[in-house]
């Protein structure tokens, strides 16, 4: 290939990056320290708060063509903590997390919708202790300079992934709904 036939090649590629026609779209970084998963359960009528201390996620996402995403979340399921050692050390154990068995919960996007004003409709497969449920998660972006916030929250049966089994299985103990709430600090996002 001659260097004017490689020049315009390179022109052409870089004339449909541009455009984006048809190109994947760029992928996004999630700024872990500046992120958080904390999840809210209520244990007699009293809310409890949790958290994820370590997760990671693979994003590529464009605001002005959101069907064209693909968001993927994996969490490490020892590094949930409620903040009090007794109760940290049972979240790994078989009836909870069986961290042992199952180390990752897993999201994965199947669609991307637009609601207007930096807000946005995610559905997707959450996959917990082996089990799979479609969720829908509702996503607020907001922007200041090059840095882009996601917030979010969702509520999941903790039953129908078998988080708490056996005798925590009554839901007078420990309710069987949980919220999930999330802020992710992202780069690389385009502008709203």
């Amino acid at each position: 290939m001659t260097t004017m036939n490689f020049s315009r090649l390179m022109q052409a590629f870089i004339t449909l990056a541009v455009l984006g026609f048809g190109l994947p779209v760029l992928a996004q970084q999630l700024v872990p320290a500046q992120s958080e998963i904390v999840f809210v359960s209520k244990q007699m009528g009293v809310p409890v708060e949790g958290r994820f201390q370590k997760f990671s996620a693979n994003i590529a996402f464009n605001p002005s063509k959101p069907d064209q995403a693909n968001i993927a979340f994996t969490v490490d399921m020892a590094s949930a903590t409620l903040g009090v050692k007794e109760t940290d050390a049972e979240l790994p154990k078989a009836d909870w997390f069986n961290t042992a068995k199952f180390a990752q919960a897993t999201f994965q996007s199947t669609s991307v919708k637009a609601l207007g004003a930096g807000k946005f409709e995610v559905a997707g497969k959450l996959s917990i202790k082996g089990a799979t449920q479609q969720v829908l998660v509702p996503v607020t972006l907001t922007q200041a300079g090059a840095n882009t916030t996601a917030t979010g929250a969702f509520a999941l049966k903790r039953l129908a992934f078998k988080i708490g089994d056996n005798e925590w299985s009554d839901t007078s103990m420990v309710a069987d709904e949980v919220q999930v709430k999330f802020k992710f600090a992202l780069t690389g996002v385009s502008k709203l």
